[in-house]
């Protein structure tokens, strides 16, 4: 599974539950970059030292 697939199941997830919209917006925000730096990548792939 890609970044944006695990984001996009995880923020339909999160509006069921009732999470802010703002608060939604700030961790698209946090993926956008993430995805931006290290590129649409398989989720299994993501390393520890990748995101330090």
């Amino acid at each position: 599974m890609l970044l944006s697939q695990a984001w996009e199941m995880y923020d339909s997830d999160e509006r069921i539950e009732g999470f802010s919209p703002k608060t939604l917006k700030a961790y698209q925000l946090q993926v956008t970059l993430l995805i931006r730096h290290l590129g649409d990548i398989e989720i299994n792939s993501l390393t520890a030292e990748q995101l330090k």
